[in-house]
């Protein structure tokens, strides 16, 4: 591999983090459900080092609760971009909306259901 082409990569590595990092900081900033969410996951966190299960149901629990955040910002990315399209109603607009709101509901739904089967 070239040297010029491995900086290359590793601009575009680097770039992407950056990307990344701004995304969370506006995801913070904006949503108030995502906070609550990032509340949730640090001390979901905190349970996983005192439950006495084995690792593959703590990697169970933390994948579902990491699964929190991750669709709330797949609903808010959905959100911004019916936004930017029109903040007029539409009726595809508001299912695009509601789709993505269903899919926090459901990852919220499997946390709590995997959580309640593993540690009750």
């Amino acid at each position: 591999m070239k040297i010029r082409t491995l900086k290359h990569i590793c601009k575009r590595i680097k770039n992407a983090f950056l990307y990344s990092i701004a995304g969370a900081k506006a995801m913070y900033k904006s949503e108030s459900a995502f906070r609550q969410e990032i509340a949730l996951f640090i001390i979901g966190i905190i349970v996983l080092f005192f439950v006495n299960v084995s690792d593959v149901q703590k990697s169970l629990l933390f994948m579902t609760l990491l699964f929190i955040p991750i669709a709330e910002t797949v609903n808010t990315a959905i959100e911004v971009i019916i936004n930017r399209i029109s903040t007029q109603k539409h009726p595809l607009s508001e299912l695009a909306k509601d789709l993505g709101s269903f899919v926090v509901l459901l990852s919220i739904i499997m946390f709590v259901g995997v959580w309640s089967i593993i540690l009750i």
